[in-house]
């Protein structure tokens, strides 16, 4: 009996987070918001990258994409460890 309740529970909760992600979720063909304009209007004066993305990427963003990269060559070295066979 615990063990029902615990697991309806636990859907309860999970389908309360995800109705809540969904409805957070923009319209299609709403406008972007002002901090997208921005990008886009100041993302070639200021980084000088002619492409938007990569300006982002690295020069607004740079410390956040370094974290990722650390973050997924921890996990490959990680995985690699496991799975060779050591002497």
């Amino acid at each position: 009996m615990k063990g029902e309740l615990i697991k309806i529970m636990a859907c309860i909760i999970f389908i309360a987070f995800i109705y809540a992600t969904v409805s957070e979720i923009h319209p299609f063909g709403m406008p972007p918001s002002q901090m997208d304009d921005y990008f886009i209007n100041n993302g070639q004066k200021e980084t000088g990258a002619n492409n938007i993305v990569t300006a982002i990427l690295f020069d607004y963003r740079g410390l956040d994409t370094l974290g990722e990269a650390t973050v997924l060559f921890t996990a490959v070295t990680g995985v690699y460890m496991l799975f060779t066979k050591r002497k």
